[in-house]
C-alpha cells in the first residue's frame, strides 16, 4: 500500500515542483483555492483512500503547514507516511522497510510548500462543479502526459472553499482519491513525535 503512495508521489513530482508565478487573469474558482491553502496551517481529519482496484484503507491525516504531514492508517495496517519538514518517509509494515524523499521531490510538497500558486508551469486545464464540489484539474503545463491532479472543494455559503478530497489520475489512467471526513483546522497538536520519523522495529512505536 506505502509503496503504491510512494510511486504515485514520485510519478507526479514534477507537477508539484513548479515556481509560484502569479496570474492576474485567475478564475474566481483558483483564486479561492489558493485562499484557502495560504491560510490553512493546522488540520486534523479523517480519510479514506481508494486505488485503482477499489481498494480502501482509512486513517487519521494530520498536517501542519509548511513542511509536516503524517497519513496513519487504521489498525491491522501498520503503514504510515510522515513529514518531518525535509524528509518524507513511507513505512511498510509488511515489508519492514522505510523509504523516504526530500519533501521536494513527492506530490506531499503541494500540500506543505509555505505559498502555493496554481499558475504558471503549473496549468489549470479545466474547473467543474460535479457531485456537490468545485473540481480543479491540474497538469505540469510542458508535461500534461505525465498524469492529472484534481482538487475537490466544497463551497461555503460565504464563498469560501474547503478541501474535501483529492485525486491523482496517473499517464495510464489509473486513479486514487484521498477523501478527507470530520475535518478540524487550527488543531494544537500535543503528541510529541508525531511528525517525526520513528522506526517501529527499532523501539516498538511508529508514532
Amino acid at each position: 500500500m506505502v509503496h503504491k503512495i510512494y510511486s504515485i508521489c514520485l510519478v507526479l513530482a514534477a507537477l508539484m515542483m513548479m515556481p509560484n508565478v502569479a496570474n492576474a487573469a485567475q478564475p474566481a474558482e483558483v483564486q479561492k483555492a489558493e485562499a484557502y491553502f495560504a491560510h490553512l496551517k493546522t488540520v486534523e481529519a479523517r480519510f479514506v483512500q481508494t486505488t485503482a482496484d477499489g481498494h480502501q484503507q482509512r486513517g487519521t491525516f494530520y498536517l501542519s503547514r509548511p513542511g509536516k504531514l503524517r497519513f496513519q492508517y487504521d489498525p491491522p495496517n501498520e503503514d504510515f507516511v510522515v513529514a518531518d519538514g525535509i524528509f518524507i518517509y513511507f513505512y511498510d509494515a509488511q515489508l519492514k522497510q522505510q523509504s523516504h524523499a526530500p519533501i521536494s521531490e513527492t506530490l506531499a510538497d503541494f500540500l506543505l510548500r509555505k505559498n502555493l500558486k496554481l499558475a504558471g508551469d503549473l496549468k489549470v486545464t479545466k474547473i467543474m462543479r460535479a457531485g456537490e464540489l468545485v473540481q480543479i484539474f491540474l497538469v505540469q503545463t510542458e508535461q500534461p502526459e505525465s498524469g492529472t491532479l484534481v482538487l475537490g472543494f466544497t463551497e461555503e455559503k460565504d464563498g469560501t472553499f474547503d478541501l474535501k478530497k483529492w485525486r491523482i489520475i496517473d499517464a495510464m489512467g489509473n486513479i486514487t482519491e484521498t477523501e478527507l471526513f470530520n475535518v478540524k483546522k487550527g488543531v494544537k497538536f500535543k503528541q510529541d513525535g508525531l511528525f517525526s520519523y520513528h522506526d517501529p522495529e527499532r523501539k516498538g512505536l511508529n508514532q
